[in-house]
């Protein structure tokens, strides 16, 4: 009798895995990325159907959407969005409140901890609880110039000088709440919201009421009103600049600006402390799926989509940083001066977290009044008012 049911309980466990190990899927998975790598992502499932032939008969659609529109779209409507999406790592809290992502399967969870550096893998993380996979570690700011013009970036207030007396200008976007942490950041001041694991904001962390964010505030007028600078960012739109401040998508821009003249460096500072900022990842999510066979496909697929080999071609196709640390490591990634300069700054930066949508335009308005000059010749009292405020108004946006 024990034999036989010895005998029962060893066919049935071979069933199990066979069963696990069988799951084939021929159906369609949807997949949304950024324009310039629709292209490239073609080619790799390409690549990874003929390397799974128990997947060879599914179908995949490839659609152009961006980082920036796939998480919107897909919280406004789970069930009509992709199956696989691209997304900045600022967006991961709303998608997990959405239900729009899984949790990543755990033997997948295990690779990428370990395979990826440690910015990357906590910002796909909620809590314990990893929801996606990292696909790049470039997503940040730091100081292209022009070398023949500007020979020193040690200071702000130097590249302003060397920029003027050559008659040309320095660009820094002081009304973005994401460039202008910069300087708040950089001063030692903190602005961060928690969030619960159900990615909702139940908190706020903020010491731009201090006398740091007034240091801050104040090296921020004195940039505002120095002859060279010019508000903005974008590379491809400055006129007669000495220096941009912007980030790796910009690189080509800055190679046809600069010329021979190109190169790139981490952040400057600025009143005698080093200018800081945010650091971003780009991810890949994979939505919940009813189909266990269509979830295991979808898992595979994001694997392989932000595996070391990819990540490498990804970079060799349209220049994105990887977030693979071996990848890292290859001399290409290695001799690449936007991303070697990113690197740098990434050490002084911090992750850029959940915030409030209020957030972005109670930046600007702030940045829009510095350079309006609205704050000139104010004590520092008056302006400690100024950033109490708006403090204050940040904490309100918890309760809408």
């Amino acid at each position: 009798m024990k034999k036989i049911l010895a005998l029962v309980l060893a066919v049935a466990m071979l069933l199990s895995l066979t069963a696990f190990a069988s799951a084939d899927f021929s159906g369609e998975i949807k997949i949304w990325v950024a324009e310039n790598t629709v292209a490239f992502t073609e080619e790799k499932v390409a690549e990874f159907k003929a390397e799974h032939p128990e997947y060879a008969g599914m179908t995949v659609t490839i659609q152009p959407v961006g980082e920036g529109d796939a998480a919107g779209n897909m919280i406004t409507d789970v069930e009509s969005g992709a199956d696989i999406f691209g997304f900045a790592q600022d967006q991961l809290a709303r998608l997990v409140a959405a239900g729009a992502l899984e949790e990543v399967e755990e033997g997948n969870a295990a690779v990428v901890e370990e395979e990826n550096d440690a910015g990357s893998v906590g910002a796909v993380k909620l809590g314990d609880t990893m929801y996606a996979y990292p696909m790049t570690s470039d997503n940040g700011y730091f100081l292209y110039y022009d070398s023949t013009v500007i020979t020193d970036v040690t200071t702000l207030e130097g590249v302003l000088d060397q920029a003027a007396a050559a008659g040309k200008s320095v660009y820094f976007e002081l009304n973005s709440g994401w460039y202008q942490t910069a300087f708040f950041f950089g001063a030692g001041c903190e602005l961060t919201f928690d969030t619960d694991d159900e990615g909702n904001l139940v908190g706020m962390n903020s010491s731009y009421g201090t006398d740091a964010g007034v240091r801050a505030l104040k090296a921020m007028i004195a940039v505002a009103n120095h002859p060279a600078f010019v508000n903005g960012s974008s590379v491809s739109n400055a006129t007669n600049a000495a220096a941009v401040v912007s980030g790796t998508w910009d690189s080509d821009a800055a190679k046809t600006l600069f010329g021979e003249g190109y190169a790139a460096a981490k952040l400057p500072t600025v009143d005698g402390f080093q200018l800081g900022g945010f650091g971003g990842f780009k991810m890949l999510g994979v939505k919940p799926q009813v189909d266990e066979d269509k979830l295991a496909a979808c898992d595979a697929l994001a694997a392989f989509l932000t595996s070391e080999k990819v990540q490498i071609d990804r970079y060799n196709a349209v220049g994105w940083g990887p977030s693979n640390k071996a990848a890292q490591q290859i001399d290409a990634v290695q001799q690449d001066v936007a991303l070697s300069a990113l690197a740098a700054q990434l050490a002084f930066c911090a992750p850029q977290g959940q915030y409030p949508g209020d957030y972005w335009a109670r930046a600007t308005a702030l940045g829009d009044d510095v350079i309006a000059h609205k704050f000139d010749g104010l004590d520092d009292a008056a302006l400690l008012a100024v950033m109490q405020q708006f403090e204050q108004d940040c904490a309100s946006y918890l309760n809408k």
